[in-house]
C-alpha cells in the first residue's frame, strides 16, 4: 500500500478522477442543466470521490480539490468564452443560410412605381432660315428662340416657337442660347481661317466691317477688320488677337479689360481705343451660305424622282454622269445616275448606307436615294467649284501657301471625322473632293468606305483598288486602314 506522505502516490489517482470529473462536467453542461445546479453536483462529485480514500488525509483531499476546482473553473472559463463566439458567429450564419434559399421561395418585390425624370428644355437660337419641306417640320428664322422639346436623333430635334407651334427642324442650324455661347452672335465664325476671313471683308469691301474667328491659339479669338485705303495705305485687313489676364479678363489693349468677348466686341463697336477703326458692321455667312441638313427632312431618305428637275451636265466618270439639279424647285442639288451594269445595286444600297450614317461639315451630305426606277439616283448637296483637281489644276499659280494650308485641314477634318466613327475611305484622292463656293474642302465618294471595329479591314482578292495612292500593306496583303488613308492623304 502506497505511503501517504510519498508526492506520487495519488498523483495517477487524482488526475485520472479529474479527467472523468471534467467530462462529467461537460456531460452536465451539454444536456442544458443550469450553471448553479452543475457547480453543485460537481463539488458533491468530489467530495464523495475523495472520501472513499481511506488513505489520504483530510488537509491534503481538501487541498486537491481545491486545485481541481480552481482547474475546472478554468475550463468553464474556456467553454463560455467558446460559446460566446458561436453566439457571435450565429447571425452570419443565418446570413448565410438566407443567401442559399431558392430563388423560387423568395416572393419577389411588388415593382416600383416610374419616377417621373423630367428633361431639362433647352433654349435655342436660330442662326439661319429654314423652310419647312414636310409637314411635319417647324419654320425658323434667324436669331429668334425656341424651345427643344424632345431630339430624335443628333440631325433632326422637335421645337416650339414663340407661338405655340411644333416641329421638326435641323439641329445644326440652332445653337444654346447662353450669353457665352459665340455662335448666337452673327459676328462669330468658326471654321474658318485667315486667308478665307479676308476674302469674306474683302467681298463686303466696308471701312469697319468685322468678323471674329478661332485663332490658331488655342482657347484664343482674333478679330479682323476691313481699312479702307487711306492716304498713305491701300486697303488692308488688320488681325487684332484677343487676349486673357491671369484673372480671366479679355482685352485687345490692355488698358480696357472686359469680363467677357461679347463685352469687348460692344464696346469697340462704339470706340476704336487702340484699333484703326471701330468695329461697325458685323459679317456673317447667314442665309448666303446654308448648311446642308441630313436628309431632306427625319428619315425622309427615299426621294420621288418627279420633284428632281435636271439643270445641266457638271460631270462624269465610271460609275455614270452628275447632273446639277432642283429639288422642289428650291434647293439645289448634284445627282448622281449610275448608269446599269457599271455598279450592282447592293453595292449602290451599300454607299448610300454609308452615307446616311454620316454628317460633317467637311463631307459631301447625302439628301436621298431614288431606287424606285432604273438608273438609280444618289442626290447630295451641290458643290460649286467641282472637283478638288480640277480646282487646283485651273488656279495652278495663284493659290498661296495659306489657301493650300487650309484646303489640307478641311481634308484633316473630314478623316478625323470618319476615323473616330470607325470608317476607312480606302480612296482618298483630289478628284474624290470638292469645293464649296467658299472654297471649303469636302470629303465625297464613299463607294469603297467600309465600317470596321478594329481599324482594320481586309479586301477581297482581286478587287479593284486605286494603285497611285495605296500603301504597301495593300498591295501585299490587301489590308486596308486609317493609316493607309493617311498614306493616300500624303500621296
Amino acid at each position: 500500500m502506497p505511503n501517504e506522505g510519498t508526492p506520487g502516490s495519488c498523483s495517477a489517482f487524482t488526475i485520472f478522477f479529474f479527467s472523468f470529473t471534467q467530462q462529467l462536467f461537460l456531460g452536465q453542461q451539454l444536456a442544458g442543466q443550469k450553471g448553479r445546479n452543475c457547480k453543485q453536483d460537481r463539488d458533491n462529485s468530489i467530495q464523495s470521490i475523495f472520501c472513499c480514500c481511506c488513505c489520504c488525509s483530510m488537509q491534503k483531499r481538501q487541498v486537491r480539490a481545491q486545485i481541481s476546482l480552481s482547474k475546472d473553473e478554468e475550463f468553464s472559463e474556456k467553454y463560455t468564452q467558446r460559446r460566446r463566439l458561436w453566439f457571435r458567429e450565429l447571425p452570419s450564419k443565418k446570413q448565410s443560410n438566407r443567401d442559399h434559399m431558392q430563388p423560387s421561395k423568395r416572393k419577389p418585390l411588388p415593382p416600383l412605381p416610374p419616377s417621373e425624370v423630367t428633361e431639362e428644355r433647352i433654349q435655342v437660337k436660330a442662326l439661319y432660315d429654314f423652310l419647312p419641306r414636310e409637314p411635319c417640320d417647324l419654320a425658323l428664322k434667324r436669331s429668334e428662340e425656341y424651345l427643344i422639346l424632345e431630339k430624335y436623333n443628333p440631325h433632326w430635334w422637335k421645337a416650339r416657337d414663340r407661338l405655340g407651334n411644333e416641329g421638326l427642324i435641323p439641329s445644326n442650324y440652332v445653337t444654346e442660347n447662353k450669353l457665352t455661347n459665340l455662335e448666337i452672335y452673327e459676328w462669330y465664325h468658326r471654321n474658318i481661317t485667315r486667308n478665307q476671313a479676308e476674302r469674306i471683308l474683302r467681298q463686303e469691301s466696308k471701312e469697319g466691317a468685322f468678323i471674329v474667328r478661332d485663332s490658331r491659339h488655342l482657347g484664343s479669338y482674333t478679330i479682323s477688320v476691313f481699312i479702307k485705303a487711306r492716304r498713305n495705305m491701300e486697303a488692308t485687313i488688320k488681325h487684332y488677337q484677343i487676349k486673357k489676364n491671369d484673372s480671366g479678363q479679355w482685352y485687345v489693349a490692355e488698358r480696357h479689360l472686359f469680363q467677357s468677348i461679347p463685352d469687348l466686341i460692344w464696346y469697340h463697336q462704339h470706340n476704336a481705343a487702340g484699333l484703326m477703326s471701330r468695329l461697325r458692321y458685323p459679317v456673317g455667312l447667314m442665309g448666303s451660305c446654308l448648311p446642308a441638313t441630313a436628309g431632306f427632312s427625319y428619315e425622309k431618305w427615299e426621294i420621288d424622282p418627279a420633284e428632281l428637275a435636271f439643270v445641266k451636265e457638271i460631270g462624269s466618270g465610271q460609275f455614270g454622269v452628275v447632273h446639277l439639279g432642283e429639288w422642289r424647285a428650291h434647293i439645289r442639288v448634284a445627282i448622281k445616275a449610275i448608269s446599269e451594269g457599271s455598279m450592282s445595286e447592293e453595292d449602290f444600297i451599300e454607299e448610300a448606307k454609308v452615307m446616311m450614317r454620316l454628317s460633317h461639315p467637311r463631307l459631301v451630305q447625302l439628301y436621298g436615294v431614288c431606287i424606285q426606277q432604273k438608273p438609280l439616283y444618289i442626290v447630295t448637296e451641290f458643290m460649286e467649284n467641282g472637283c478638288l483637281l480640277d480646282y487646283l489644276r485651273d488656279r495652278r499659280g495663284t493659290l498661296t501657301r495659306e489657301m493650300l494650308l487650309s484646303m489640307c485641314q478641311d481634308t484633316c477634318e473630314g478623316m478625323e471625322y470618319l476615323e473616330r466613327n470607325c470608317f476607312i475611305h480606302r480612296d482618298l484622292a483630289a478628284r474624290n473632293c470638292l469645293v464649296s463656293a467658299a472654297s471649303i474642302v469636302k470629303i465625297s465618294d464613299f463607294g469603297m468606305t467600309r465600317y470596321v471595329l478594329d481599324d482594320e479591314y481586309i479586301g477581297s482578292s482581286g478587287a479593284k483598288f486605286p494603285i497611285k495612292w495605296s500603301p504597301p500593306e495593300v498591295f501585299h496583303f490587301n489590308k486596308y486602314s486609317s493609316k493607309s488613308d493617311v498614306w493616300s492623304f500624303e500621296a
